[in-house]
């Protein structure tokens, strides 16, 4: 990423951040200086209302290469650099648990066109910008699920099992670029989505919370918090690397 003694504005895209997770990211960086182009599949503009003048807001579906390249482009002509990427737009609280064999191919296709191809349809759009820079820094969202092996789960849990595994071969080949790649891994977050089926989700709440070390919920902030760190100079010599931001459940 840029060094502290840089000048100039920066800029980082954040995908699914009008809401929960992705938007406590775009809060934190602006609080760290950057402008933020708060990217969703609807609701960003508003969301970048709310977040003030250093929050630009852009619809978009990230499977769609077409529209990626529209985000790409507004990015790029508000300070005319990329200087981070955090790739968080995904499907989770809408899937419902159930058996593998019952997992529909129209449902695994739908979870891995947008939390797979949507992280590889952002960098490899993204990186041009940044290579030419010679600097830049992308975090992916991935989850702890995938230490865990969550059942039930098989199409979220395997799709960020492969973001894990894109992101290794990512900061292989940007490394010499210049551009870091790394991950960083939630656990059972108190996002937006979660809390609005917070009646349902209390016995999963309550069993999160006990089987951490740290025996509190975990807020989106927590998960902003890393995401900062990793997009900061102080992480410069970091890349290919998971953080798990889960309270001490899972333990590397």
């Amino acid at each position: 990423m840029q060094s502290s003694t840089q000048q100039g504005p920066r800029l980082a895209v954040v995908t699914g951040a009008a809401q929960g997770i992705g938007k406590a990211i775009a809060s934190q960086l602006i609080e760290d200086g950057f402008d933020v182009l708060i990217a969703d599949l609807r609701g960003a503009a508003e969301a970048a209302r709310s977040l003030g003048s250093k929050a630009h807001g852009c619809d978009v579906d990230v499977s769609d290469p077409a529209q990626v390249q529209s985000m790409v482009d507004l990015a790029l002509s508000i300070h005319g650099r990329i200087d981070g990427l955090v790739n968080n737009a995904g499907i989770y609280t809408s899937l419902k648990k159930k058996p593998f064999e019952e997992i529909s191919p129209e449902e695994w296709r739908r979870v891995f066109e947008v939390n797979v191809e949507g992280v590889w349809h952002c960098c490899r759009l993204v990186s041009p910008a940044m290579r030419k820079a010679g600097t830049g820094a992308i975090v992916n969202i991935a989850s702890a699920s995938v230490a865990k092996g969550n059942p039930l789960l098989l199409q979220y849990v395997a799709s960020k099992g492969a973001v894990l595994a894109m992101t290794r071969v990512l900061a292989r080949e940007l490394g010499e670029s210049g551009i870091r790649v790394n991950t960083v891994s939630p656990g059972f977050t108190l996002s937006d989505g979660v809390m609005s089926e917070a009646g349902q989700r209390e016995a999963q709440r309550a069993g999160a919370r006990e089987a951490r070390a740290l025996h509190r919920d975990l807020q989106p902030g927590d998960v902003a918090g890393a995401v900062s760190y990793l997009l900061s100079p102080r992480a410069g010599m970091m890349t290919g690397q998971n953080i798990t931001v889960d309270g001490g459940m899972t333990m590397n």
